[in-house]
């Protein structure tokens, strides 16, 4: 957990991609925080994952905006996603982006394009393939992604031109989330148990 947490933070300063409509970031955090709950569990990976945003939020002074408060949450969602799906109980999770798409019609700006709605069917499809580390890896990042999005169109009332234009802007990104998420979790599983495998570590269970 302090080895996650470390580079969590270090991850968090590298920034990716500008969040439309806002000053706020993507960052390499992006990659690497959806995976926590496979390693910690889903609950302590929400908990490290959540600790980590507030910790930098609070060193480098990120004065506490709508934006700033909206950003905490989505990728919560996606630690769940990624860690409890192979589980029955984890099936709950797929309510999330059911409820952004109600979310986002609900608002007189969404019902313009709803069609961009359409994004956050993708977790619910890719539950089908949960087995395959790049699908279930891609649910993540797009149940994220409707988390955001429902919040976003309500707290900015960003017009359907917008929406419209970070179509393209939407597919590409969440396509090199991704795959971002799925290399971070290889990377992060082989490195755990090489350092298990040489005593850094104990050994335990992870429950990937």
């Amino acid at each position: 957990m302090a080895l996650f947490t470390l580079l969590g933070f270090l991850s968090l300063q590298v920034p990716f991609n500008n969040l439309a409509g806002s000053n706020v970031s993507f960052t390499l955090f992006d990659f690497l925080a959806p995976i926590a709950g496979a390693f910690l569990g889903p609950i302590y990976g929400i908990i490290s994952v959540l600790t980590v945003m507030v910790t930098n939020n609070l060193i480098n002074g990120v004065p506490w905006t709508t934006a700033a408060i909206i950003r905490l949450f989505p990728t919560l969602f996606a630690v769940y996603y990624f860690a409890a799906l192979n589980k029955k109980e984890g099936r709950w999770i797929l309510i999330v982006p059911v409820l952004a798409i109600v979310a986002f019609l609900a608002h007189p700006n969404g019902r313009q394009v709803p069609y961009y709605t359409l994004f956050w069917i993708i977790p619910l499809l890719a539950y089908r393939f949960r087995s395959n580390l790049w699908m279930k890896s891609l649910g993540a990042t797009f149940t994220a992604h409707s988390v955001g999005g429902a919040a976003w169109i309500w707290a900015f009332n960003l017009p359907a031109s917008v929406w419209n234009s970070l179509i393209p802007v939407v597919i590409s990104e969440r396509l090199l989330f991704a795959t971002g998420i799925a290399a971070s979790f290889i990377i992060m599983k082989y490195t755990l148990n090489y350092l298990i495998s040489k005593g850094v570590l104990p050994k335990i269970s992870f429950s990937y």
